[in-house]
């Protein structure tokens, strides 16, 4: 079974107070680039995988989804998903991606935000993902960058000159990343882009668009802080598709 940080009070409390967390998905500066990823959502059966609060669910069925399944391991999430979704095409269930089996041909889409870095066994997911599409089905998630998150102590470092830097060191060696966020020992899997993309290909997936997020100068002008990001990449962003 996955690392369930998210039922951990502490936890839940720091992360509920993410600006993507309380402003919803315009809080998430990537938003508009993944928009751009989704193919047309008019009719469309979509699983959200790591659905969180239900943000993208309920904003899937605003664009005309015919029906939204989230899937998340936390009960505290699936919770507060479901008392803020009043849709009868929305439906959320507690699961664990490292287990999860979805049945064959039953989604259009599949999309995750943020959560398969968290999976193990990344080959068995696709595999499993690729059979639960439809012939011409989309895949749509994003992922902590494998730069951002290569490092065994990942966090900022000043050069001589006093310039922010990004460690990357173990960038070849997968597997296994402890970090502290919100609480300690937060379990995460690395694995390069290459391993990530490759992946994809092996189970059958045509690879449409890659996306390493920067922000925009617009972005960094109203939210100066934002400027960090341009310094390394903190989230990959892919779209694929079913033969």
């Amino acid at each position: 079974m996955a690392q369930n940080l998210y039922d951990d009070p502490t936890f839940f409390a720091g992360y509920s107070q993410l600006p993507r967390q309380v402003h919803g998905l315009e809080g998430a500066p990537e938003w508009n680039v993944i928009k751009a990823m989704l193919p047309p959502l008019e009719g469309k059966r979509v699983a959200d995988l790591g659905c969180g609060f239900g943000w993208a669910t309920r904003w899937m069925r605003q664009q005309g989804a015919a029906s939204v399944t989230g899937y998340d391991l936390s009960e505290k999430m699936i919770g507060r998903a479901r008392a803020e979704t009043n849709d009868e095409a929305i439906d959320y269930r507690i699961a664990d991606l490292d287990t999860l089996e979805l049945p064959v041909d039953s989604f259009d889409l599949i999309y995750s935000a943020l959560t398969f870095h968290y999976v193990a066994d990344f080959a068995r997911l696709v595999s499993m993902m690729h059979r639960a599409l439809a012939p011409g089905g989309a895949l749509v998630f994003t992922i902590e960058h494998p730069i951002f998150m290569a490092a065994s102590q990942p966090g900022w470092i000043e050069d001589a000159q006093g310039r922010k830097t990004w460690p990357v060191n173990s960038y070849a060696i997968e597997g296994e990343r402890r970090t502290n966020w919100f609480v300690d020992g937060v379990l995460k899997y690395h694995r390069t882009v290459g391993t990530t993309l490759n992946t994809l290909i092996r189970q059958g997936f045509q690879i449409d668009r890659v996306e390493e997020f920067a922000p925009t100068a617009t972005q960094i002008s109203e939210q100066p802080s934002l400027a960090e990001e341009l310094e390394r990449p903190m989230m990959l962003l892919i779209a694929a598709h079913t033969s």
